[in-house]
Formats: C-alpha cells, structure tokens, sequence
C-alpha cells in the first residue's frame, strides 16, 4: 500500500514538471516571435476594421524562421545605480581687496641754506693825502675810511693810503703825491717807534723837493694816528737810508714836527 502512494506522488510530481517546462518553452516561443504575431495580429485587425493598409485578397507572407533559442537569466538584475552626486565645489576665500595706496609725496630735497654771513665789523681809520689849494699851498688833508678790523691795523691803513683818493675826493683837489707803484714791504712797532719798509719806488718823486715832502708828511702823519707811536722809521727794502731825494734827512726816525 505504501508502494503504491509513492509511485502516485512521483508520478503527480513529474506530471507538474512537465506542464510547467511546456508551459516555460510556449512563453520562449511566444516572446522570441512576439514581433511576428504582433504583426499578423495587426494585419488581422485591420482586414476587420476595412484599413487600407492592406490590399484586399493579399495575405501575408510570413517568413519561415528558425526557433530562436531564448536563454533566461534568473540572476536578479542589480538595482539601478543613482548617478554619482556632483561634490560641491571648494568655495574659494575672498582675497581682501588691495587697499587704494596713495602715492607717497616725494622726498623734498632739503635745500642747503647757507649760514648767514656774518657782518664784517669795520673801524674808522683817518688816512692822509694832499690838498693842493688855489694858490698853489701844499697842506695834509685828512680822510676817514672805514677798513675791516684785523690784527694788523697799521698796515691796513698804509694799504689804504696807496689805493690812492676816491673820485669825489680827487674832485675836491686831494691827490696823493706818494710815487705810483710804491709797495708796502712790512710796518712793524718798536717800543713807540714804527718801521715801515717800502719798495724802491718810494725814492722817485717827479714833484721835487716839495713832492717829497709831502710823501713823507702823508706817511708820518697817518702812522701817528695810532696813539703808541711817537716817531716813524723809513726804510726802502729793509736798508735805512741817509737822505730822501734831494738832501732830505731820513737816517733816523722823524715825527710831526721833523717839517
């Protein structure tokens, strides 16, 4: 009895197996020609509903063709893949702006300022030429000149006294009857006696005895302004001479009232 149960499952259980492959092979069958019928069945809708698609009479031919051979994969289809998201770009830091630079004032060169000179100070030296009156009179004429202070005042004012008369005073009458060309050598004090030491030309005087004179009075008398000399020496290159010309006596130290 047992036998017979087991032989009925079985063969309930091959006769399930076969209608479902029959069944699996008609579905192959159907899909792979799932086209051509689709088409006949058009072709049959139309001959129904009078389209004219299709001529009146005319069949359709339908090809031949060889069972195509469907293969089934039971793989189960892997889940579409959503499209990688695009990562958001890196936002950029905002670069600080540059600042407007103003231009830079340009470096004033400094300008040089020279000190200011300071003023010479001057003394008021009396000198003294000739005034050669209307009548002919020969007389010492004083002129005060203002000469810069220095350590050797004497010689300035000899120096002065070689420059000659300005214009104006030449205009008055008042010359110079020292020779032209006459130098100072050197003026130096002694005790209350000073030495002045002239060039040659000292010696030559165009004007006479008168001439000479008066050179020697225009000498002595602007040397005795300076209230520590009494008497003048004259020498000519550094020599003491006896005489002046013509028999004026010079061999020793004369003062004011030598004339």
């Amino acid at each position: 009895m047992a036998r017979r149960k087991t032989t009925k499952s079985k063969g309930s259980r091959a006769v399930v197996v076969f209608w479902l492959a029959f069944v699996i092979v008609i579905i192959c069958i159907f899909m792979a020609n799932a086209s051509t019928i689709q088409e006949n069945f058009g072709l049959f809708l139309a001959k129904l509903t009078g389209s004219p698609s299709a001529e009146e009479g005319e069949m359709p031919v339908i090809d031949d063709e060889p069972p195509v051979t469907v293969t089934i994969d039971k793989t189960p289809a892997a889940p579409p893949q959503k499209p990688p998201e695009k990562l958001p770009e890196p936002v950029k830091p905002e670069q600080p702006k540059p600042e407007a630079t103003q231009p830079q004032p340009k470096p004033q060169t400094p300008v040089e300022t020279k000190p200011a000179a300071a003023p010479v100070q001057t003394r008021d030296r009396n000198v003294y030429f000739t005034h050669v009156g209307s009548d002919g009179q020969i007389i010492q004429s004083k002129v005060t000149r203002k000469i810069p202070a220095s350590d050797s005042p004497m010689q300035d004012s000899l120096n002065e006294l070689l420059k000659g008369p300005s214009s104006a005073e030449l205009s008055k009458g008042i010359v110079n009857l020292i020779p032209k060309g006459t130098r100072l050598v050197s003026a130096a004090v002694r005790g209350n006696t000073a030495y002045i030491n002239f060039s040659e030309d000292f010696l030559f005087n165009t004007f006479g005895v008168e001439g000479y004179v008066a050179q020697l009075r225009q000498i002595v008398w602007t040397v005795t302004e300076f209230q520590n000399v009494k008497d003048v020496q004259i020498l000519i290159e550094g020599r003491r001479l006896d005489y002046l010309g013509e028999g004026i006596y010079i061999g020793s130290p004369i003062n004011r009232q030598s004339f």
